[in-house]
């Protein structure tokens, strides 16, 4: 069994900033599916994933990449589709570049993403604007959760990967202000309708700070094997406590969400797991592709719970019942709602449900992974970042960065 051993904490502050999470498993660390299903050598692997970043950071501008450096030492991740740029593949794109070691081209999204989308005055002081234009001018102010949490959970890697710069490179600094804003807008004075992103009760990630979608989740943006690192490296005690009870009431609200009998989550949902009703997000959509991943990242990570290995048998086994053009979005009981079949970023994320599923219900889709084609075109922008980070994931090559032991 993986399973994950933590030092134990310590009282104080420097303690919980460097338990140092192990993770025993089979060949190493951290399990490579590639290897464990495949037979597929860590050589080959490595081509693999460098030709992906190859492509996705430096192809052909029109086709391929989804790395653009501009002028000031910045760099954007566009939505190619949507003709802007969003905090979702922003982080996305920051967390690949740490768990690459690409120091640079981190410094440049995180430049971009931080000159043009983040609010320093006004209620959403603290929080990103959720999307932009290609010449950085924010397109509507409010933030999206997942972007936050991704940034933060990047900026720590970086600052444990690399050390701690000045100004916006001083990565610990800038996620421990974020998380807290994240956790404590509802402090604020002159914060009008904007909240925490956090809801204090449900000790869950709302779908959006403000107004209406204050009050339901996104199953996707729910990250429980983020939250127990944070509630290790949070810097005031109360946020680490917060962060580890936010842990356990995503993976209850992964039980609640999931259908009974194909395990697929909808878009969105409200705190006690029901499906809600808002524009068809009720169904299983293309939000929904990452809770294939996460689940089965949070029992790869840290096993807390065997449900987590069923629900992945059962909706790799759902998936697997649809045949060989199986479309990407469904209704929760798996009635299709799509002409669209094997997309590159579902196929991506049932290939990572594989962390937490039997070899012979895995193997299949850790199959179709491997022989994807690195997504390109006009729908490689979501397609790709999935692709990309489902690489390193099913790889065994997206990993916890710890801090360095204090002496």
């Amino acid at each position: 069994m993986r399973t994950l051993r933590i030092i134990a904490p310590l009282l104080g502050l420097a303690a919980a900033c460097n338990a140092d999470p192990v993770l025993p498993g089979h060949g190493g660390p951290y399990r490579n599916l590639f290897h464990e299903l495949l037979g597929k050598g860590d050589t080959e692997i490595d081509a693999r994933v460098a030709a992906a970043w190859k492509q996705l950071f430096y192809g052909d501008n029109d086709t391929q990449r989804l790395f653009y450096p501009v002028a000031g030492g910045m760099a954007y991740v566009p939505d190619v589709a949507n003709n802007d740029v969003r905090t979702e593949g922003l982080s996305y794109g920051m967390m690949i570049c740490v768990q690459m070691d690409r120091q640079a081209e981190f410094n440049q999204i995180w430049r971009w993403a931080r000159t043009n989308l983040y609010h320093t005055t006004g209620p959403m002081r603290g929080y990103f604007a959720w999307h932009g234009d290609f010449q950085g001018r924010q397109i509507e102010p409010g933030p999206a959760p997942d972007g936050e949490e991704w940034f933060v959970m990047a900026l720590f890697f970086a600052s444990h990967r690399w050390g701690d710069g000045i100004g916006i490179f001083n990565y610990g600094a800038e996620a421990q202000a974020l998380l807290h804003t994240m956790l404590h807008k509802d402090e604020e004075p002159g914060r009008g309708e904007v909240t925490d992103m956090f809801d204090r009760s449900a000790r869950q990630v709302v779908f959006v700070p403000e107004g209406p979608g204050a009050h339901f989740t996104d199953p996707s943006y729910h990250l429980p094997f983020f939250y127990e690192l944070w509630a290790r490296w949070a810097a005031a005690p109360g946020d680490r406590e917060f962060c580890a009870e936010a842990a356990k009431a995503s993976r209850a609200l992964f039980r609640l969400a999931a259908d009974p009998r194909t395990g697929l989550m909808p878009d969105f949902c409200d705190f006690d797991g029901r499906a809600h009703p808002r524009h068809g997000h009720e169904d299983f959509r293309y939000d929904a592709w990452r809770t294939l991943c996460y689940p089965a990242m949070d029992y790869s990570w840290f096993n807390p719970d065997p449900w987590l290995a069923e629900r992945s048998n059962r909706v790799l086994r759902f998936l697997k019942g649809q045949g060989p053009m199986c479309p990407d979005r469904f209704k929760l009981d798996g009635t299709p709602i799509s002409t669209n079949y094997n997309s590159a970023g579902l196929i991506a994320m049932a290939a990572t449900a594989g962390l937490a599923a039997d070899p012979d219900v895995a193997r299949p889709f850790v199959a179709s992974l491997w022989k994807l084609e690195i997504p390109s075109g006009r729908y490689r922008y979501y397609n790709g970042l999935l692709y990309m980070l489902a690489l390193l994931e099913t790889g065994g090559r997206f990993r916890i960065i710890p801090p360095s032991p204090t002496p």
